[in-house]
């Protein structure tokens, strides 16, 4: 599913410099990521997902290398095969709740809104406890509620690939665990990868593979 092979990428304004040597997800796995603040965990995701673009190397999702997309085909790539969501939740305060889960179909016509659509995004919500919540605007919404509309739209176009940072970090115990249970849950029907950055240690037994990502901020391959 993923394929990362010498990657350099580094911010000029404090001299951040992260290099991987080689790094992969196979079609499926559960693979949690942790490391201290500042080691780049954040950074990788928006490599793979195409925010950001690399200084050198290759990184390939589901057969494509994303690295050598243009602007625009990224982000239609991103909206089509990658759930991403985000730390900061990334929601238009503009747009209702219901219009943000649905922002991806908004953004590339490769994604049909239908009534499968439509249907699916009104159970995740139910499933994440904001189904009565939906014509409200994320400015109305408490953290939790925002995050877990962030989710909704993450999952709502079926992905090949889920990238979550942190997205469990502002959600009490039991809906941590719903909320993982939900993650893994569409991922396992739409035969999806998820990569997820956490701090919650105690969800780590909940996923198949953990990675300890400061080896990769001294260019160490693991």
């Amino acid at each position: 599913m993923v394929r990362v092979e010498n990657l350099t990428f580094g911010y000029s304004a404090d001299g951040f410099r992260l290099r991987i040597p080689e790094f992969s997800l196979v079609d499926g796995e559960r693979l949690a990521v942790v490391g201290p603040s500042g080691s780049g965990k954040t950074t990788l995701l928006n490599l793979i997902a195409g925010i950001l673009s690399p200084e050198s190397g290759t990184i390939e999702v589901a057969g494509t290398v994303v690295s050598r997309l243009s602007d625009a085909k990224r982000r239609r790539f991103r909206a089509s095969q990658i759930g991403f969501v985000f730390q900061d939740f990334a929601l238009l305060d503009y747009l209702s709740a219901r219009q943000n889960i649905f922002y991806p179909y908004r953004v590339t016509p490769a994604l049909t809104l239908d009534v499968a659509a439509k249907d699916r995004a009104e159970k995740l919500a139910t499933a994440c406890g904001i189904g009565d919540k939906l014509d409200r605007h994320p400015s109305a919404l408490s953290q939790g509620e925002q995050q877990r509309v962030a989710i909704c739209r993450a999952l709502v176009t079926q992905p090949k690939l889920i990238l979550s940072d942190e997205a469990t970090g502002n959600l009490d115990p039991e809906s941590k665990g719903r909320i993982l249970d939900l993650l893994f849950e569409q991922a396992a029907e739409a035969g999806a990868a998820v990569l997820a950055v956490t701090h919650d240690h105690e969800l780590l037994p909940r996923f198949e593979r953990v990675l300890d990502f400061a080896q990769f901020r001294e260019g160490i391959q693991v």
